[in-house]
């Protein structure tokens, strides 16, 4: 078992990008940090880099559109502790950025698999482990595009950005979020975007082919916000890196 005084994470997508970086920095506090990584080698690579930094780590093969995958990677986390005070739903797809016109359901799908019925999912099976904590927090990792209010802004570069799939799913978990907020009001849920809507800015990282304005680091700036809310902290909000943004 952890050891019991520790705060407890677990990061899904967590071998790269912004799923690295708050597995670094929430370790970097001193938590025991799970590594969740589809990619079973590369997530052990991860797991050393940061146990060379000092960092409580352990690597959790996990791939969030398995639902063998996820039993497996729950399992494992009870082998360690019997609670799980923060889930960091990161895991994400970008999709292929198909044009409405040619987009079928079949690439709607593969979109949703990662970024919608995933989160659900990982949320649902660690449930009984995040209700064990004494204070849970659950991080949606989501995207301004799936922001209503910035999609049908015209000053938005995302405004532009002709696609069904990764917007749409993006916008699906936003609803999701503020559902379980609302019926699960003994876990804080809420939803962040690495990015700065104000300033249309966002981080760089290998989905985007690393054309981002904002750092790793930066763009990991309000998850690590959502992920150390005290108690009492609001739950059911959408947030970047400069405070709540519109759904």
């Amino acid at each position: 078992m952890t050891n019991s005084e520790r705060t407890s994470v677990l990061v899904t997508g967590a071998n790269k990008g912004l799923g690295l970086e708050t597995a670094r920095r929430l370790g970097a506090l001193g938590w025991t940090v799970f590594l969740g990584s589809r990619d079973e080698e590369r997530g052990r690579v991860a797991a050393g880099k940061l146990a060379a930094e000092g960092v409580a780590v352990v690597p959790v093969p996990l791939d969030v559109t398995s639902d063998a995958s996820v039993d497996s990677a729950v399992l494992l986390v009870q082998a360690h502790t019997d609670r799980l005070d923060v889930l960091v739903n990161n895991a994400g797809a970008p999709g292929n950025v198909v044009a409405p016109a040619d987009a079928g359901a079949d690439e709607l799908h593969a979109v949703y698999d990662t970024n919608v019925y995933g989160p659900v999912r990982v949320t649902r099976a660690f449930l009984p482990l995040l209700r064990a904590a004494d204070h849970p927090r659950v991080v949606m990792v989501t995207s301004a595009g799936g922001s209503f209010a910035v999609v049908t802004d015209p000053s938005q570069p995302v405004s532009q950005m002709h696609e069904l799939a990764y917007c749409s799913s993006k916008a699906a978990l936003n609803m999701i979020t503020v559902r379980y907020a609302q019926a699960l009001p003994g876990i804080t849920f809420n939803a962040v975007t690495p990015g700065e809507v104000a300033n249309h800015t966002f981080a760089a990282t290998d989905m985007n082919g690393h054309r981002g304005q904002l750092t790793v680091t930066e763009g990991t700036d309000p998850i690590v916000r959502l992920a150390t809310l005290p108690p009492g902290a609001p739950s059911g909000i959408f947030v970047d890196r400069l405070g709540r943004i519109g759904w």
